[in-house]
């Protein structure tokens, strides 16, 4: 964490005043922090441009800890979510997407606050929220905002150098309803909090100019009274083109709602509990 600090705010203190009738080329964006909107289990700092569409399809097969009985995670039951995206003015991008555990339906927003500039901005900073709801039948719920659930982060990104970019991404995620029971006194007792704190950090290498090594890591911080989360790390391959991007990687989240990874995750790193997913996006400009 000191390590990417240092690195987002290099160069920051070399920045020079411009007059406002002679731009500078140090002004202008930093351009590709990343190639996509995604990075493994997270949402990266970018927002495509103005007229963007955007359709996301996202797979995670099981944890391979079964070995050859289900060809290591491959047959066992896997989760997907669908998403469609635009970009209806310059920085905001919002979408909607359906993931079939829960039957989940999330609406998203996405703007950047900040773009990286040579000369005067160190860091890309962008803003990620959504609102998800649990469609399952009625009967799992006792009232009907019991079903939604948000997610908020804070995105905050650098290109260090041409090959290398990082980010870090506090969160923070809110469930209406949580798990609870009735204690021997009769009262209601939360075995969770409806609030969790989260962080992530991810990293992305290119090696040539259409393939990158990508990694990340997220680190619960909200403890509860039980089933705290466990953390993620993700590694993989990513491969793009001008319109499309493709990521297989390795990790510890089966979810691909964000809050659902960073409050339900039960599969620890330190007993093999990895699996296998991939994101594909495809890009249309208008």
């Amino acid at each position: 964490m000191l390590f990417c600090s240092a690195a987002f705010m290099a160069g920051g203190m070399f920045a020079q005043d411009v007059p406002e009738s002679k731009p500078s080329k140090k002004t202008k964006p930093v351009k590709n922090t990343f190639e996509s909107v995604w990075l493994t289990d997270n949402q990266t700092v970018m927002v495509p441009a103005k007229g963007t569409l955007e359709f996301d399809i996202q797979h995670r097969f099981g944890t391979v800890e079964n070995g050859k009985e289900d060809i290591w995670g491959i047959f066992a039951p896997s989760n997907i979510r669908l998403g469609i995206n635009y970009a209806p003015i310059k920085n905001l991008f919002v979408g909607a997407g359906l993931t079939k555990e829960k039957t989940q339906i999330d609406l998203n927003a996405k703007y950047a606050l900040f773009q990286q500039t040579a000369g005067q901005m160190p860091v890309s900073i962008t803003y990620f929220g959504n609102m998800v709801i649990d469609a399952r039948d009625k009967s799992n719920f006792r009232y009907g905002v019991h079903r939604l659930s948000y997610f908020n982060q804070l995105i905050i990104a650098k290109k260090i150098t041409e090959n290398f970019s990082a980010q870090a991404a506090p969160s923070l995620s809110w469930y209406n309803n949580v798990e609870a029971y009735v204690n021997s006194k009769g009262e209601i007792v939360k075995k969770m909090n409806n609030y969790h704190f989260a962080f992530s950090l991810s990293g992305r290498y290119k090696i040539t100019d259409k393939m990158a090594v990508i990694a990340g890591y997220d680190q619960p911080l909200t403890q509860h009274l039980t089933n705290n989360p466990d953390p993620n790390i993700s590694f993989g391959i990513e491969i793009t083109t001008s319109s499309h991007a493709f990521q297989v990687f390795a990790g510890n989240y089966y979810s691909i709602v964000p809050q659902s990874n960073n409050v339900f995750n039960q599969n620890n790193y330190r007993d093999g509990q990895f699996l296998i997913g991939f994101n594909i996006t495809r890009l249309w400009n208008f």
